[in-house]
């Protein structure tokens, strides 16, 4: 949510897979339409912009949140079981202080599958000077809404935002990153926290394990096991950017007896196809967009599909235009390596950026994004491969999950820092995805969310 961020600003030519080769989109599984309704808008929830749409299922809710609000809706019928903004929500459930007024965005929410719980929060401060807090609920049961909420007015630091806090679940605990700011201005480095999971989901006084990183690196994510848990004992995987040819690859172990013997390793180097980072994505209007292109977007995805792995996605430019780029890193062995990639451009004009991926408990992954054009308002597709594709190939072509209807104007180019896709915990099968969009041109914008399968997986 807070300005100043790095932004790429670049333009070229991407190849993708594990070789050298374009990657190619072959339409052979006719999915399902998507299933949607419109989420949290400006108009009558927000308090900023962008949006940050952010949300996670559960086995009988999907949770969104935007910047500064969030709300449970019901699986099956998709209405709205309750809708608050945070500072009312954490102020009525005994919070003071900045968490009860001052919360100011860069929502996470995370189904938590181990603990049956949910996990909401956003960051708070009352001056860029500090301190700074991430606000964090913790359901106390498996209803959002009934089940009543433990609140955690967690201190990140006296004096270091932590902007862009991403939230993850892990068989040892729930993990959070950031990207440290002293002053909210000057950045000092990336950091990582393990949250632990006994405590959060029993109102106990917060433990947790942090590790700071230099300046030197940023925008890290946690990988999230969303339905299969990683062996026993396995340490969790962190993931940046490197450079034009590579990714990074942390492992966190974290010892809640001694948590001084916890341990931060690498980073490892995995190499990839050479990208280059996506620029500005325009718009009907002429106004343009930021595609985001300086970071991996969320999630990081724990897939145990053999062979065990880690897909992400982010930004790159192909032909000058904004396209998501992905991977699959084999985790099975001690050493991660890169298992397949491509870059997903089956029309060169219009652009797509600031994707989501997910991975069903067959293998088959989708990913979802925001598409827009100097002659298509922005909207929201996704496409995806089955396990069965051609590596480094998708196999199920671009659908529509909402069409664009106006654009963003008002000379704000921020559309968004992410969005989100994640897999029905039950089914196993169900993606649910949530994104911005525009009713109509300006600045008041409106989310969407919903549900698509594929057809293959039962």
């Amino acid at each position: 949510m807070l300005a100043g961020r790095t932004r790429g600003r670049s333009r070229g030519k991407v190849t993708t897979t594990t070789s050298t080769t374009t990657s190619t989109t072959t339409t052979t599984v006719p999915p399902a339409a998507a299933t949607t309704v419109d989420g949290l808008d400006y108009t009558a929830w927000g308090t900023s912009w962008p949006a940050d749409a952010t949300g996670d299922v559960g086995p009988n809710d999907y949770v969104q949140a935007v910047n500064s609000s969030f709300a449970v809706f019901d699986k099956a019928t998709r209405v709205a079981r309750s809708r608050t903004t945070f500072n009312a929500f954490f102020a009525a459930a005994g919070q003071t202080g900045p968490c009860a007024t001052a919360n100011r965005g860069d929502p996470s929410v995370l189904y938590d599958s181990v603990s049956g719980r949910w996990v909401v929060a956003d960051f708070a401060y009352a001056s860029t000077a500090g301190p700074f807090y991430e606000c964090i609920a913790v359901s106390k049961a498996g209803d959002p809404v009934t089940g009543g909420w433990w609140t955690y007015a967690f201190t990140t630091s006296a004096t270091a935002l932590h902007d862009y806090p991403r939230l993850s679940a892990w068989a040892d605990g729930i993990y959070m990153t950031a990207n440290m700011y002293t002053g909210g201005t000057t950045f000092t480095g990336a950091k990582v926290w393990a949250l632990n999971r006994a405590d959060l989901t029993s109102g106990a006084p917060l433990r947790t394990v942090s590790f700071q990183l230099s300046s030197s690196y940023a925008n890290l994510l946690a990988a999230n096991a969303k339905r299969n848990d990683p062996p026993a004992g396995t340490a969790e995987y962190l993931v940046s950017l490197g450079t034009s040819t590579s990714l990074r690859v942390w492992r966190m172990a974290v010892n809640w007896s001694t948590p001084a013997n916890s341990t931060l390793t690498g980073p490892t180097s995995v190499t990839v196809p050479t990208y280059t980072k996506a620029s500005s994505v325009p718009q009907p209007t002429g106004d343009t967009l930021g595609a985001v292109s300086d970071r991996l977007m969320p999630r990081l995805q724990y897939s145990a599909a053999a062979p065990a792995s880690l897909w992400v996605n982010h930004s790159v430019a192909l032909n000058s235009v904004a396209a998501p780029r992905w991977y699959r890193i084999d985790v099975s062995t001690s050493t991660p390596t890169l298992a397949q990639s491509g870059t997903f451009q089956p029309t060169t004009g219009l652009h797509r950026w600031m994707g989501s991926i997910a991975v069903d408990k067959l293998g088959d992954a989708a990913i979802a994004y925001s598409v827009s054009s100097a002659s298509v308002f922005p909207g929201l597709r996704w496409a995806g491969r089955t396990a069965a594709a051609t590596p480094g190939t998708f196999n199920v072509g671009e659908q529509v999950f909402l069409n664009g209807i106006g654009a963003q104007s008002g000379g704000a180019n921020r559309w968004g820092d992410f969005s989100d896709l994640s897999v029905d915990p039950t089914d196993g099968c169900t993606f649910w995805y949530t994104g911005s969009y525009y009713g109509a041109t300006g600045s008041a914008w409106s989310t969407r969310l919903g549900s698509f399968r594929f057809p293959t997986c039962a």
